[in-house]
């Protein structure tokens, strides 16, 4: 057993963020581990660009109002508590609302072969693609 030491915040880089973003690693994990843990923050209108995963994601909010969108889906509210799966290999994106920061647990694996990328970015999102009303939240 180990205690893991912390990591500085990074601010997300602007080839694969909008606006200010800020993650702090929690966990990367060592093989046989592929496990990825980053706590994400958020601000107003902050957000990925459309990205996948090789394995797939897990989105799970803490803090603040989100929002996330798969390539041809309607935009979803997330909330706190609120988890949000992404099967391997869709293409989405997440981030805050337009007047809410949002923090969320990022949590994917490696691919476990060091020739396959983890994550595969892609466009930014545009100001049309974030602003559609999202569907309402009836909850």
């Amino acid at each position: 057993m180990e205690i893991l030491s912390k990591q500085p915040s990074a601010k997300g880089p602007a080839e694969t963020f909008t606006g200010d973003v800020w993650f702090d690693v929690i966990y990367r994990g060592e093989e046989p581990s592929r496990m990825r843990v980053n706590v994400v923050r958020f601000s107003p209108c902050a957000r990925t660009a459309w990205h996948r995963h090789v394995m797939g994601q897990t989105l799970h909010v803490t803090e603040g109002i989100g929002l996330v969108q798969a390539r041809g889906g309607e935009i979803i509210v997330m909330r706190p508590g609120d988890t949000v799966y992404t099967p391997p290999g869709q293409w989405h994106w997440h981030g805050a609302s337009p007047d809410h920061f949002m923090t969320h647990l990022a949590m994917w694996e490696g691919a476990g072969q060091d020739d396959v990328p983890e994550t595969e970015w892609g466009e930014p999102v545009t100001d049309e693609e974030y602003h559609p009303q999202p569907t309402p939240d009836t909850r």
